[in-house]
């Protein structure tokens, strides 16, 4: 814990000024929570290491070649020493149980890219720390950079893993987007370290219908829609694809079901208007999606968290949860697909149309 006495550079200032500085700023700038935390290595690296020794990464070889940086934040950053964890809260309107045709969208994408949001305002912190003690340099890192944001925030008091392997809090569930400013002096630390609150409770591993959970706090990410839908870029495995359910781009099943996110405030964040739904739209039009180019696929997501999965991963998806929903009004704009220009979006529409077929196969003489 540092004490009190002024930071080299930095004249009378001290961690306790800085550190109730940063707070401030960071809850002006839109933040609905904020810590805390030292810098420290290693957190959380045992159970990366043994997540990726087991192959439950799959397609994101990111996680393996940041594996150094994750442990070791001064691979981000040289010289921090502290890291200041911010939260953002996403939960909007509730889902619209009136309209369940079409590909269902995460929560999370239902609005703005939130990368966008969290830098902006971060940004501003950093910059007013700039100003107030030129001699401090900060970075901010937002989910695309490799750091450990769960475990920094739990360090910080914000909140504590839960089974889902997802922050949880007291006053927002899980519904936050995390973000840190990395920063090279020492500062006053949250020391409140928050106790799992999860119990016996299991309903998070229960309702998963790809069974991604292999135990509390476990998660095969190769089994996990959100993974299927926006990671992975081939096809996705046949003996999973019917649990995909209608899920166009993310999943929200073991959130919905969470007690926690149950009794979340409904207090308005700041930024909460920038995750509304475009156009109210909390499903996409299959039609709509089928038909898109590369062109249209830019002209109609750039800007929203879907823009980064592509064209050809949304149609795939789209595919699959026409089939999934038995939805034949899709089957001819599925059949023009079968030139298409990409191996995934070709490839399963093929399985597409001998899905149908078979179900349409009269039964086997006696």
């Amino acid at each position: 814990m540092p004490t009190d006495r002024p930071s080299d550079g930095l004249g009378t200032a001290n961690p306790a000024e800085i550190s109730a500085n940063l707070r401030q700023w960071a809850h002006e700038a839109g933040f609905d929570l904020v810590g805390i935390a030292p810098a420290l290595p290693g957190l959380g690296i045992d159970r990366l290491d043994q997540w990726l020794a087991q192959g439950r990464h799959g397609e994101m070889s990111y996680m393996q070649t940041g594996r150094d940086a994750r442990n070791d934040p001064n691979l981000v950053m040289a010289g921090v020493k502290s890291l200041l964890v911010v939260g953002l809260v996403y939960r909007t309107t509730e889902p619209d149980e009136t309209n369940m045709k079409g590909g269902r969208i995460s929560r999370y994408a239902w609005g703005d890219d939130y990368h966008a949001a969290i830098r902006e305002r971060l940004r501003a912190v950093g910059e007013r720390l700039r100003a107030s003690y030129p001699p401090i340099h900060s970075r901010i890192a937002v989910d695309s950079a490799p750091v450990m944001e769960r475990d920094y925030a739990r360090l910080a008091g914000l909140g504590w893993i839960g089974k889902n392997t997802l922050l949880l809090t007291r006053t927002h569930g899980s519904w936050l987007f995390l973000g840190t400013l990395l920063i090279d002096v020492e500062l006053e630390y949250d020391t409140g370290i928050v106790s799992d609150h999860c119990g016996r409770c299991r309903r998070c591993l229960d309702a998963c219908p790809t069974q991604a959970f292999i135990g509390p706090y476990e998660l095969d990410a190769r089994r996990c829609i959100s993974y299927l839908t926006i990671e992975h870029k081939s096809m996705i495995p046949a003996e999973i694809r019917e649990s995909v359910g209608d899920w166009i781009y993310g999943c929200d099943i073991c959130q919905e079901v969470c007690p926690w996110n149950l009794k979340t405030s409904s207090k308005e964040s700041p930024a909460l208007e920038l995750f509304e739904p475009r156009e109210g739209e909390q499903r996409l039009d299959l039609k709509e999606i089928l038909a898109l180019d590369k062109r249209t696929f830019r002209k109609r997501f750039e800007g929203t968290s879907l823009f980064r999965i592509g064209r050809n991963r949304l149609v795939r998806n789209a595919i699959v949860v026409a089939v999934n929903t038995n939805d034949r009004e899709h089957e001819t704009a599925i059949a023009k697909l079968l030139t298409d220009d990409s191996d995934i979006v070709r490839e399963t529409a093929e399985w597409a149309i001998s899905n149908w077929k078979r179900v349409d196969c009269p039964p086997a003489a006696p």
